[in-house]
């Protein structure tokens, strides 16, 4: 399929076009015009052609040509692409190796911001054990594990997700799916870990090691990472309007969101692992992703990106902190060691720390909630020097606004630990690499 002369075409015209759309999606030039309806029409007759591969997704592909038929009906202005969206549905076809063509004006989460037009071919992974999974205590209708088979530069980046609400639409509606590229998010992470071990002398158990050298294996141990983390966002105790709605607040927060749906996939996976009525495939992932929340977190997610509010960072950097603070992790003659029997009960009693956080919420008003929230993780980070939210509540404008209270928290509120200031010195160039990754080009 990526060397069908149909999906080039499309490829090379969804480009051209994107460089001459504008960060809304609009081609506002009269002179480009000409040059947008020639490369339209391409993008059509390519879908068209390439159609009957995806009888699945049959409806979606005769609105996707009508939206772009009236998009530049319309005069090219700000792209509306709701109806071929609400007609695409990956989540009724989680079958393995099912192939979809994916076109929308889009921005790219952790690419671009721009809703340009975007082209992907991808398929579906969806290993038995992961239906069994699903089929039973972790029911998910929305999750939608994917690998890349090719795609245009807006994915050319650190994005590994798909999600509706990403698409230019006239208005908003129900979201009934996300997607995630576990092939890509795999191939970074045997990338980074690899190089992580190296540096800090890690020794790895046998299993671990097989995570690195298996690029199969370590995606389906996302997949099964995914489809457990992404259920418990709206599930638990939880303050009332958790993190999945936007709002401005402290950015630690979202911090702890993610890791405490991290964390609830380790906890899980430690009780699936010992559970003898799963199966042997599912017992055995289950195991692998234990140590992959713990390596993609401390390694990978602690130094990636910028410093500026990065709560992923945060959030690695807060369980690096945590099991070392309790001796199941040691830094020592520069050497890394890792107490793996010990492992599994800090880490559950981390996400248990989170757990009572959010459980008392419900009987806080927001900023007495946020302000705890803020000294669970200050209890285990340092925070910078030059905080006011460290100085305590009397330090803060109490009354003011919470968009006030929020804006005292710095860009870098907890700052890297001299340990990963010098990891990363070691590691940029590493994680600078993946970017772009996918299953194939890691191989």
């Amino acid at each position: 399929m990526v060397a069908d002369p149909a999906w080039l075409a499309l490829k090379n015209a969804a480009t051209q076009l994107a460089s001459l759309q504008v960060k809304d999606g609009s081609v506002p030039e009269p002179k480009d015009h000409g040059a947008a309806a020639s490369l339209i029409e391409t993008i059509t007759v390519s879908i068209k052609d390439l159609a009957p591969h995806f009888p699945h997704d049959g409806a979606y592909l005769h609105l996707l040509v009508q939206d772009f038929s009236k998009w530049l009906e319309q005069g090219l202005g700000v792209p509306d692409f709701l109806d071929s969206l609400l007609a695409f549905n990956p989540q009724e076809h989680r079958i393995n190796g099912l192939g979809h063509l994916v076109v929308f004006p889009m921005y790219t989460q952790n690419g671009s911001t721009n809703r340009h037009v975007e082209a992907v071919l991808v398929e579906v992974i969806w290993p038995e054990f992961i239906g069994e999974l699903e089929a039973g205590n972790y029911s998910n209708k929305l999750f939608v594990p994917l690998r890349f088979i090719d795609f245009t530069p807006g994915y050319d980046s650190n994005s590994a997700v798909l999600f509706p609400e990403s698409v230019a639409v006239r208005e908003t509606p129900t979201f009934t799916w996300g997607a995630i590229f576990q092939d890509r998010e795999a191939a970074r992470f045997r990338r980074v870990v690899r190089e992580a071990a190296k540096v800090t002398r890690l020794e790895l158990p046998a299993d671990a090691l097989e995570l690195l050298e298996n690029q199969e294996l370590t995606q389906e141990t996302f997949v099964m990472w995914d489809l457990i983390h992404d259920r418990t966002h709206m599930r638990g105790d939880l303050p009332f309007d958790p993190f999945m709605i936007k709002q401005r607040m402290p950015y630690f927060l979202y911090s702890l969101e993610e890791l405490r749906c991290d964390l609830t996939a380790y906890r899980e996976s430690v009780a699936i692992e010992h559970d003898e009525a799963a199966s042997p495939e599912a017992r055995q992932h289950a195991k692998l992703v234990q140590y992959a929340v713990i390596f993609d977190r401390i390694f990978r997610f602690a130094i990636t990106g910028s410093r500026v509010r990065n709560y992923d960072g945060l959030g690695g950097q807060l369980l690096f902190a945590w099991l070392h603070q309790h001796h199941v992790l040691h830094w020592t003659d520069t050497r890394l060691t890792i107490d793996w029997d010990q492992v599994p009960e800090m880490v559950i009693a981390l996400g248990r720390e989170i757990e009572d956080l959010y459980w008392r919420s419900i009987d806080r008003p927001k900023l007495a909630h946020w302000l705890a929230a803020y000294q669970l993780v200050a209890a285990t980070l340092t925070p910078n020097p030059a905080s006011t939210w460290a100085k305590g509540p009397d330090a803060l404008p109490l009354t003011a606004p919470l968009r006030e209270i929020t804006d005292q928290v710095l860009d870098d509120e907890f700052p890297l630990s001299m340990f990963y200031e010098a990891l990363n010195k070691k590691m940029a160039a590493v994680i600078e690499s993946t970017s772009g990754m996918t299953g194939t080009s890691a191989a």
